[in-house]
């Protein structure tokens, strides 16, 4: 992590709006935003230019409660909000006896898709990886490019500097999806009495986080820090770790939800404790991954259908990231990406490669035994998440990029389509997706629907993901038509707040982006 904004008990207190745009203001010109750039127009919309009143023509809608696919509509957003949904008789258009409701600015959905946008319940915005810079831009352009309209923050970065950038976002001054800002519970000093936990907690709270993320954290400090965290009206997520806590915990004292997977299986063990071999240590992140690797088989079924019961009693979402340790089943894949060529970070592509020094980075000596052991592990984890909603279970996607060979963005729709082969339907995947993490966040009276009143956060997708969640990817996808394959799919609007973003351009702001870090790493390199 880098220097960071602390002071030293851990979280600076609430500073006001103009001072951390003072904060931000040097960092948007130096290493956000191309200032000075001229916005670009398309077809009569002006990416980054919010208007009084647009309109969304034609359009399919898949709505983020999982009902079907259902058009042709127009869309009205009034500033910021959608004002109206009006599903139009197509016998009407033609003859052109519809009525529709008027606009300043039209967007053709002609044979699109529109979509609720994507939310990220598990993003990291970084600025360095192992201590190199990275700009910030990198990330929210490839999170708007992918459909993202919001981002759960949960704590790498300082968290002042992130949220102002979050204010900046919301004042509409960034390009960029909302920012949730998940303060990281375990900054330093990292607090290890009741007293300590609920003291930051309140700091937490006096500064303006949204949330709170813990992770290796012992049982009393947990119980306390829930405590306090929902007198104060906090959310909670939880990285558990092989710690003290596991899924037991998060039920009992009443987590938001419980990320990736750790803390499940393990309580479903029947003896309490993995059967590690003796030189394993923990720390050793090699020793970590390869040995997380056998967890889920150790599980005992009738135990973990159990445990999972009592989560969905306690009302414990489950956020899983099942990208983010896919490489651990297929190394190679992971290493292979076909976006890397155009869109990787330098910074980004050197934190990958195999360095203890690095968190993620543990692929040290890896072998096919290795990734067998990790294929089952996802065979069970799939089905455990299976029972999980088939009982009543809210299941969330986040995707916990920017380790372990995962990009902002693509991982979110790689998770898509893994959480497709754990066996949920396209449907069910998008709803995690919007209703579902927008239920997760506490915002599910303004977010994750594509319906009158709500917020006019929409996606307009090139294809139908329905059929192949590949036409989400930013770089589109190989697709058969009349005959010839062609090059399809791809999000053509992120429309966030009521302004319309045009994803191709700002992939190609990454692309120039990347080529100029490389070029100028060229120069640098003797």
């Amino acid at each position: 992590m880098t220097a960071s904004f602390l002071g030293t008990a851990g979280m600076l207190p609430a500073r006001a709006p103009h001072a951390r745009r003072a904060l931000v203001g040097a960092l948007l010109c130096a290493a956000l935003l191309p200032c000075g750039a001229r916005a670009q127009t398309i077809q009569g919309v002006t990416s980054g230019t919010r208007v009084p009143r647009l309109a969304i023509r034609n359009a399919t809608i898949i709505d983020g409660n999982g009902v079907p696919a259902s058009g042709p509509a127009d869309i009205l957003i009034e500033h910021d909000r959608i004002a109206q949904v009006v599903f139009l008789d197509p016998v009407a258009v033609r003859a052109g006896r519809a009525s529709r409701p008027k606009a300043d600015v039209e967007i053709d959905a002609t044979g699109k898709f529109v979509l609720p946008g994507l939310i990220n319940a598990h993003a990291h915005l970084q600025n360095e990886r192992a201590h190199v810079p990275q700009p910030y831009d990198y990330t929210l352009k490839l999170w708007l490019a992918s459909g993202i309209t919001t981002v759960r923050e949960v704590g790498t970065d300082s968290t002042e500097r992130v949220m102002a950038l979050r204010d900046e976002a919301a004042a509409g001054r960034l390009a960029s999806p909302r920012i949730l800002v998940y303060a990281r519970f375990s900054n330093a000093p990292e607090p290890h009495t009741a007293a300590e936990a609920r003291a930051r907690v309140r700091a937490i709270k006096a500064m303006g986080a949204d949330g709170i993320k813990i992770l290796g954290v012992e049982r009393d400090v947990m119980a306390a820090t829930l405590d306090e965290a929902h007198k104060l009206g906090l959310r909670v997520a939880h990285h558990a770790g092989v710690e003290e806590t596991n899924a037991w915990d998060d039920a009992r004292f009443g987590t938001t939800s419980i990320e990736h997977w750790y803390g499940i299986p393990d309580a479903a063990i029947l003896d309490g404790r993995q059967h590690f071999p003796a030189a394993y240590n923990y720390r050793n992140e090699t020793d970590r991954f390869r040995w997380a690797g056998h967890l889920w088989r150790e599980a005992d079924s009738a135990r973990l259908t159990a445990v999972l019961d009592t989560l969905i009693a306690a009302k414990v979402a489950w956020v899983p990231t099942l990208d983010i340790y896919e490489a651990s089943r297929d190394l190679q894949r992971a290493q292979g990406q076909p976006w890397f060529a155009d869109y990787l970070h330098p910074t980004l592509e050197d934190y990958f490669r195999p360095d203890p020094a690095n968190h993620g980075s543990y692929f040290l000596g890896w072998t096919s035994s290795d990734e067998t052991y990790w294929k089952e592990n996802y065979r069970i984890w799939m089905n455990a998440l299976r029972t999980f909603e088939r009982r009543g279970g809210v299941i969330g996607v986040g995707d916990d990029a920017g380790f372990i060979y995962q990009m902002y963005g693509f991982g979110l729709i790689r998770e898509l389509e893994l959480q497709q082969e754990a066996g949920f339907e396209p449907l069910a995947v998008i709803r995690h997706a919007t209703g579902n993490n927008a239920r997760i966040l506490g915002r599910e009276a303004d977010l994750g629907r594509v319906r009158a009143g709500y917020l006019a956060d929409l996606i307009i997708v090139n294809g139908n993901p329905l059929e192949n969640l590949k036409v989400l990817y930013p770089t589109g996808t190989d697709e058969i038509r009349n005959g010839r394959v062609v090059r399809g799919g791809g999000v053509e609007w992120t429309i966030r707040d009521g302004i319309p973003y045009h994803a191709p351009s700002l992939l190609a702001q990454v692309k120039e982006m990347v080529a100029r870090a490389r070029a100028e790493r060229k120069v640098r390199t003797p």
